[in-house]
């Protein structure tokens, strides 16, 4: 979907697909048949964004088999689909019964995500539209947060910069621009917008920034225009954003509330939660050792790593915190000229939900997917934006 700001450039607005477990060619095509195409005609669009997100074997096997490329490139047009933003911050095995830790792995310090990230750049200079020649990639905040010294992290940012020097490259070869952004996430090195700001900041270029997302930036109780105005002061860009809710509770030390939480406490993947204290933030690694004893102060609210449908907040005694989404597009792209131009809704726990809200078929799945983007477009033409054919 697409927007006219104001200032007269575009906006793009897109889901991503890695809400579907695809993992090999042969999968994303049918994704795009079973699920992408289908959220397009129910929302009555000629035209949908997705953020296509591609597994390593499926990336190397397109880099590999140009005449595959090509293919994929026809069956999104072909479809009414456009890619302007890939996330390659998962590798492998997000549809795994169990991704927990895995996500993070390989992290910026091993070879494999340098090579994989560059992958997934030449490949989207092929799949962006003809008549757009910017694109962005989210990834992996350098590493989790163990065993990251200061080797570790200077190998990690001399790949990034050899990563910025390829994308130079590649745009002096197909004139097409591709910017990196690093996504903050609770518990990884890169844990808010201000861990950011000191190793984006050694790169050379502006060719990676932060990926700004609404869920992880809740989770870890950032003030949007803090977070915002610090990233500007330090001349870090925003290349992407994803729109995003997590779990909030009020009132965690309430047994109904506890009670309430367990219920999202599942074994996919991890919900880092965080509260707010006196001393600063407190965290663990996952909900359920959240809610095991004393392990997180429960005097304030909590807040959970759990991505929560932008349309359906759980019911009371939970809510999400959308109005931090709502907060921080405002700040995005309600102003004179937009920080970033590509917006990503980014619900992959749709299979993640407690039992009862789960999607049971394809088309409530489909649904669910078109009611958030609803939302996502009602929020940016109330900010002024004119939602494009």
């Amino acid at each position: 979907m697409r927007f006219r700001h104001p200032d007269g450039s575009t906006v793009h607005l897109a889901y991503c697909t890695n809400v579907h477990p695809a993992e090999t060619l042969d999968g994303i095509l049918a994704q795009l048949r079973d699920h992408c195409e289908p959220v397009r005609k129910s929302l009555g669009r000629d035209r949908l964004g997705i953020g296509l997100w591609l597994a390593k074997d499926a990336a190397r096997a397109l880099i590999t088999d140009p005449a595959a490329l090509r293919g994929l490139r026809a069956e999104l047009d072909r479809r009414g689909l456009e890619v302007v933003t890939l996330n390659g911050f998962p590798y492998e095995g997000f549809g795994a019964e169990e991704v927990k830790y895995r996500v993070y792995q390989p992290d910026w310090a091993d070879p494999e995500r340098l090579a994989y990230t560059t992958d997934l750049a030449r490949l989207l200079t092929a799949l962006l539209p003809d008549d757009v020649t910017e694109g962005t990639i989210s990834t992996l905040p350098l590493a989790w947060r163990t065993d990251f010294d200061e080797r570790v992290a200077a190998t990690a940012g001399a790949a990034l910069t050899t990563l910025s020097g390829r994308l130079d490259a590649l745009e002096e070869l197909t004139g097409k621009s591709i910017r990196i952004a690093l996504e903050p996430e609770p518990g990884c090195t890169v844990e808010t917008t201000a861990d950011a700001i000191g190793p984006l900041t050694t790169l050379p270029g502006d060719r990676i920034g932060v990926c700004v997302d609404t869920c992880h930036l809740a989770t870890s109780f950032e003030d949007p225009a803090t977070a915002l105005a610090a990233l500007d002061a330090a001349g870090v860009g925003i290349p992407k954003a994803q729109l995003s809710a997590a779990l909030h509770a009020e009132e965690p030390r309430r047994p109904e509330v506890r009670d309430a939480l367990a219920a999202f406490a599942e074994p996919r993947f991890l919900h880092q939660t965080r509260t707010l204290t006196a001393a600063g933030l407190r965290g663990t690694d996952d909900l359920g050792e959240a809610l095991a004893g004393d392990a997180l102060p429960d005097e304030a609210p909590w807040r959970a790593h759990f991505h929560v449908p932008l349309h359906a907040p759980p019911a009371a005694p939970l809510t999400s915190t959308l109005h931090v989404l709502q907060e921080t597009l405002t700040l995005l792209v309600g102003g004179v000229v937009p920080r970033t131009r590509h917006l990503e809704v980014e619900t992959y726990t749709w299979q993640a939900l407690p039992p009862e809200l789960r999607p049971r078929t394809r088309t409530q799945l489909v649904e669910g997917i078109a009611a958030e983007l609803t939302l996502a477009r009602d929020l940016l033409t109330d900010l002024g934006l004119k939602e494009l054919p």
